[in-house]
């Protein structure tokens, strides 16, 4: 059931992404051209797991586009509160197929399970 409740999580996370993304009028070659970013951090994995783990972790948690939207927000910046979406929208995405922060063990073990 928790892992049911993760996947449904990250579902709605990337449907509310895609919906708030919509709302603003933001370029939707931006998103498609972006949604992918955030794993650019697995290039960490090249010099160790522990390393990897770091790098993945820090552009798949919720806490920097958090940051980047309330700054966006403050100062009406559109491209801001774009790319925090394009984030959410990533994160979400990763969760509701099972993809997880990472443990510094191995690559496929994740907090959600080992894929």
């Amino acid at each position: 059931m928790t892992k049911l409740l993760l996947h449904l999580e990250g579902s709605f996370v990337l449907l509310a992404s895609i919906y708030f993304y919509a709302h603003g009028s933001y370029s939707w070659l931006l998103f498609f051209i972006l949604l992918f970013t955030p794993d650019i951090s697995m290039v960490g994995y090249i010099v160790n797991n522990k390393i990897g783990a770091l790098s993945y972790n820090l552009f798949h948690t919720y806490l920097v586009p958090i940051m980047l939207l309330i700054i966006g927000v403050i100062f009406k910046s559109e491209i801001l509160i774009a790319l925090s979406l394009i984030w959410f929208a990533h994160i979400g995405m990763d969760r509701m197929l099972g993809y997880g922060l990472k443990y510094p063990t191995h690559f496929k073990d994740t907090h959600l399970s080992r894929v």
